[in-house]
Parts: structure tokens; sequence; C-alpha cells
């Protein structure tokens, strides 16, 4: 377990994973190299909430999935602050069949307070979309490892996280829902969020406690430090889950997923 010098209380935690500390490609230029971003889900168009594409980790040939917030307004309007579409999924679920195809690993990121509700998305299928991008994750046959570097929000999120390892930044959340929309269901009081993000159990530590994650990235304001232990934990991860075959890869990640 990770051990740090301050402890925050849920409620500072949840605005902190809010704020724009790392962006999507900043991590993925930080990590990785020779990344080749892929545009489309060959169905209907392209969502850039979602950055997928191939990569190199040390020199291995990985699949990268992101999701993205933008930093500016133009860019935060563009992905809807991270909040994908269903052509988002279905073009995560493309690269994920296309990594199992070449015998890649999967690594997502993770950003998003959830999947966008617009009536568009609903339309097109949205709720189908998050659910094949789970079912699809389960049954992968190469090592998949999600990292949620901010948000980590309901279904949206669930969606490109049901992997082999799960880890959180320091100062990010996971949860079923956002703080006011539980403060709002249960209490009919939206303005009792901090209240609901300490009842929510949604910090890295409360849930390493619960193993419902497995690891917690140290966070700092030098970002080359934070993306070199990345890389690190990462390529001893994947040369740890290249030891299993594809078939104990999948058994091990469903029954990951059946304890809970």
């Amino acid at each position: 377990m990770a051990l740090f010098k301050r402890e925050m209380t849920a409620a500072q935690v949840v605005k902190k994973s809010r704020e724009d500390r790392f962006d999507a490609n900043e991590i993925i230029n930080g990590v990785f190299t020779d990344f080749f971003e892929q545009h489309g889900d060959r169905y209907y168009g392209d969502d850039e909430a979602i950055i997928g594409g191939v990569a190199r980790l040390n020199g291995q040939p990985v699949t990268v999935i992101a999701i993205n917030k933008g930093r500016t307004l133009d860019e935060k309007l563009t992905t809807r602050n991270g909040s994908p579409q269903p052509w988002g999924y279905r073009k995560a679920q493309r690269l994920m069949a296309q990594a199992e195809k070449f015998g890649r690993p999967v690594i997502t990121f993770i950003n998003t307070p959830g999947a966008f509700p617009g009536k568009t998305a609903e339309d097109l299928g949205q709720g189908e979309a998050i659910a094949k991008s789970i079912l699809q994750s389960i049954s992968l046959k190469v090592p998949m490892i999600a990292i949620i570097y901010g948000e980590g929000g309901s279904g949206g999120a669930l969606a490109l996280a049901a992997a082999d390892k799960v880890w959180m930044f320091q100062h990010a959340t996971y949860s079923v829902l956002s703080p006011e929309g539980f403060a709002a269901i249960l209490w009919k009081d939206a303005k009792r969020a901090d209240e609901a993000a300490e009842l929510l159990g949604l910090t890295p530590k409360i849930l390493l406690d619960k193993q419902i994650i497995d690891a917690i990235i140290p966070e700092s304001g030098n970002h080359r430090r934070v993306f070199d232990v990345l890389r690190a934990r990462l390529v001893a991860q994947l040369d740890e889950l290249a030891e299993l075959t594809p078939d104990e890869i999948v058994a091990q990640r469903r029954a990951r997923f059946r304890a809970f």
C-alpha cells in the first residue's frame, strides 16, 4: 500500500480529482513512445472524448485507450468534459478487438464524470455501447490494465475498467455516481455532497483496502517523475501477466469481478 504524508477528506479528493492535473495526451506522450492515434468506430463517427491507438511501452507494442477531458474551453466543449458518446465506446471496442487479434496488451486511462446522457447518445445506444465494452473487456484474451487518473464515474468509467488490474492516481475517485447525484437521490439535497462523498467510499485508499483496486500511483508536481514510476510499474505488471495463457487471463479477470 502506498503511504502519503497528508490524508485528505473524501470531499477534498473529489475536488482534486476534478482539477486538470493531468491531460490524456500528456500521459500518453509521457509514458509511451511512437503513439499512432486511430480514429472512428467504423459505424457512426469519431468521438474526441476517447483517444486511442497503438504505442510502444519500453519497446513493447501496446494498445492505449484514454478518456480525454481536454484543457481549453473549446476542448472541453468538444469532449463534453470527458463524457464519451456511444461511438466513443465503440471506437474503444474496435481497438480492443484489434489488440486481441495482434496479441497486444491493452492499457486504458480513465477520467470521466460519466458517459454523456444526451438524447442523441441515448437514441444511438449509449447503454448498449457501455455494456458491450464491459463484456468485451471481460472476455479479452490479452492483458488489460486500467488506470483512473481523475474522475471514475459510473458505467462510463467501468466500460474501460473491467481489467486484470485497476490502478488509481493518488487524487482520483471511483464511484457508482457523483456525490451530488448520490445526495440528490438519497436526501433530495445535492448540497450534502461532501457528506455523500464520505459514504460512497470513493477514495483510492478505501478502494485499495477493499481490494476493489490493486495499486495507487503517487502524484507530484513533477509529472515526468510520475510517468517514470507509472511506466516502470506497467512494464513489471505486463511481464507478470505475460506468464499467463489467454484462457488463464480471462478466467482470472472474470473471477476478480465475480468476487464483488
